[in-house]
């Protein structure tokens, strides 16, 4: 497979074709090798515009729905970004092309020691993975982007909390098959906006199903 082609082929017919016209999300998704952050069997659907099978039920996000996730968030030069669900690690690499620092948890040991591998073969030093469930707890610290990977029945406060003023959040909220991917923006300590991006329909965060005491 002439890798440098079919990458440019999903970026052209498959990203921009999904009105990602952000120049630097465009450049970082060609930067990352794609096909290193996919299962050696499913490696010639790297660059196809499908779920990938990674294990334990999770899926690694189309490259539409990367590139969506990325345009929302826009992560900046000097920003901390946290991302909920490390997964292969390529929406990871992506996002520390983007930002200043990023922060991944997964509840997967073997999801962070391979993402582990597949960052340092790319030089990529400015992420902490850690093993964590974001449905029961997060960092201490604010982010200026927080991205999570899986869906979620209903938005989780400590998440909006999370975010830094002009911080933006990206989820996919609801039950399939109609879901919705939203963003939140941190107007100030007390607000925030929120703004309904498109329709999709993605596999559910782990334990995205929040327990009854949670009311948002």
């Amino acid at each position: 497979m002439n890798t440098d082609f079919a990458r440019q082929q999903m970026i052209d017919q498959q990203v921009r074709a999904w009105s990602v016209l952000d120049v630097n999300v465009l450049a970082a998704l060609k930067a990352v090798p794609r096909e290193q952050f996919v299962p050696e069997v499913f490696r010639k659907l790297a660059f196809a515009d499908t779920d990938i099978p990674l294990g334990h039920g999770q899926m690694m996000m189309t490259p539409t729905i990367e590139g969506r996730v990325l345009q929302a968030l826009l992560p900046a030069a000097g920003d901390k970004v946290l991302e909920i669900g490390t997964g292969s690690g390529f929406l990871t690499a992506v996002l520390a092309k983007l930002s200043a620092a990023v922060t991944s948890i997964d509840i997967y040991d073997d999801f962070l020691d391979t993402a582990k591998r597949r960052l340092e073969d790319c030089e990529i030093e400015n992420v902490e993975l850690i093993n964590m469930d974001g449905t029961k707890s997060l960092p201490a610290e604010t982010f200026d982007a927080i991205a999570v990977t899986g869906s979620m029945q209903v938005l989780d406060q400590r998440l909006k909390n999370a975010l830094n003023p002009g911080g933006r959040l990206f989820v996919v909220l609801g039950d399939a098959p109609a879901m919705t991917a939203t963003r939140v923006t941190r107007i100030d300590a007390n607000e925030w906006q929120s703004d309904t991006l498109f329709e999709t329909d993605l596999p559910p965060l782990v334990n995205g199903a929040l327990p009854p005491q949670f009311s948002f």
